[in-house]
């Protein structure tokens, strides 16, 4: 790639130099000021593409990705009643952090999972986005294969932690990598287009456990089959990874700029051929930040965006998870049989995808910020009435509601959130923040299972509500906008 020559021309690449006498331009060659530039330079060209069929294959097969990571995360609830069934597990515990109830597998699930973002997110800003992506998602299938085949409560919950960290560093990775592949325009939608990919897994689990978790196939308790079914996104991950590029924001910005200038090219021929005609021209190169470091998400403005995300983050957990993983379990506390639950909740997974579809045609229309609060505030409607009620029509249409709601919130804060914090600790610091939504899941599992057997489902969803009511609070009075900006702009 061409460097700037300093005199506000346009370079070889189509970006636009920075003016004599700017700070940018005042850097010795090869120095730090360059480097900032020729990485601003790449953002420019990659934000100016028009989102034809190669930068949504991208989005497609990152999506793939997100579909397994979503099934091994959300396969919890639905295969809850098999494993008590089984007498591996309990359906409540006997003290409030006892380790042989549902609760501790799904704890140790989110303790994997704030390991993993925690003190792995780093992990892709060091080593690459393409990396971490296929290796995190090696490790968390090896770990549920072995977890298949655990026979005590202690096993489950082990085996189920070590998966739990493949999961978390995986959900950081896909985050960071789509908001750094995808021009600014469609950032909301491809967000959407993961999640939309990501949550037909919802149905697909829910389906699998209606049809195996009451039945044994060939020895094995059908819990057991619906996790080794999960295990098959190993089959595709070489197959996505060799079809992606790496991030070339990140490569830029670690200097590697001759990389970055190679995986754009590439690009921009095959958006040229689909387009059909000449790419806009790139807007000024925005200057990178360098290298980050962990004291960088403790600046302004940084600072308060870390500490809003964090907040959000503990208590969004409660709503998505209290509801999404005790579906099936809340059902049978109404008085409805196991069969009866699964196929409920069967029908209510279906809605799943169907957020994040809405998503396509809204996600870059609204502000993510005025998304997030609005559908907080449905949650709170939708889970209070689902407590009262006892119908099965009723039953079923608030919680598709309470699911729309959930994974339109969910598309929404994972664009955000990756948007707020600039490609030198993207990673890093989405990892940071998220990790606290883990930390959160670990302790509402058995705050829940407790909440449910001192005051039934009415007491859980009184205590969803209160949670997201600091979820509506949070993002409504200290979040930016970011609708439209790009990444750098936002990051300044």
């Amino acid at each position: 790639m061409a460097s700037p020559d300093h005199t506000g021309s346009v370079t070889r690449n189509g970006a636009h130099a920075a003016p004599a006498g700017s700070a940018a331009a005042s850097a010795e060659p090869g120095g730090a000021g360059a480097a900032s530039l020729d990485a601003g330079s790449i953002s420019a060209r990659l934000d100016r593409l028009p989102a034809t069929r190669s930068i949504w294959k991208l989005v497609v097969l990152l999506s793939l990705g997100f579909f397994f990571e979503l099934y091994d995360l959300l396969y919890s609830g639905y295969i809850a009643p098999g494993l008590v069934k089984s007498g591996l597990l309990t359906a409540t515990t006997h003290g409030l952090f006892g380790s042989t109830g549902v609760a501790s597998f799904i704890a140790a699930l989110f303790s994997g999972l704030f390991i993993g973002t925690i003190a792995c997110g780093f992990l892709a800003d060091r080593f690459g986005r393409r990396a971490v992506f296929t290796y995190s998602l090696l490790w968390y299938t090896v770990a549920n294969v072995i977890m298949a085949f655990q026979e005590t409560a202690t096993g489950l919950n082990v085996w189920r932690f070590i998966a739990g960290i493949g999961i978390g560093v995986e959900l950081v990775t896909i985050g960071t990598y789509i908001s750094e592949l995808v021009p600014k325009q469609i950032r909301g939608r491809a967000f959407a287009c993961e999640q939309a990919v990501g949550f037909t897994a919802v149905p697909v689990v829910a389906f699998l456990s209606f049809l195996l978790v009451p039945r044994t196939l060939f020895g094995l308790d059908g819990w057991r089959w619906v996790v080794l079914i999960g295990a098959h996104g190993a089959l595709f991950v070489w197959w996505i990874r060799r079809a992606l590029p790496e991030s070339p924001r990140w490569l830029a910005q670690q200097g590697r700029v001759a990389e970055a200038d190679r995986v754009m090219t590439q690009l921009e021929a095959k958006v040229r051929r689909e387009y059909g005609r000449e790419l806009p021209p790139p807007a000024p190169a925005v200057p990178v930040a360098p290298r980050g470091s962990f004291r960088d998400m403790w600046v302004p403005p940084y600072r308060s965006r870390t500490l809003m995300m964090t907040i959000f983050n503990i208590f969004q957990t409660v709503g998505f998870y209290g509801f999404a993983n005790w579906v099936p379990t809340l059902l049978i506390k109404q008085g409805i049989t196991i069969t009866t639950s699964l196929m409920y909740s069967s029908v209510i997974a279906l809605a799943a995808p169907l957020g994040p579809v809405i998503g396509l045609f809204i996600g870059d229309r609204f502000e993510r910020k005025t998304v997030i609060v609005v559908m907080a505030g449905v949650n709170i409607v939708c889970g209070l009435w689902f407590s009262q009620a006892s119908g099965a029509v009723l039953l079923v249409s608030l919680g598709v509601c309470l699911t729309l709601a959930g994974n339109i919130i969910s598309y929404s804060f994972h664009a955000y959130q990756a948007e707020l914090f600039p490609t030198s600790i993207r990673a890093r610091a989405v990892g940071f923040v998220y990790s606290w939504s883990r930390f959160s899941a670990i302790f509402t599992a058995f705050l829940i299972a407790e909440v449910l057997k001192q005051f039934g489902t009415a007491g859980v969803f009184v205590f969803i509500a209160g949670a997201m009511l600091i979820v509506m609070l949070a993002i409504g009075l200290m979040g930016p906008r970011t609708k439209g900006l790009e990444l750098e702009k936002i990051s300044q």
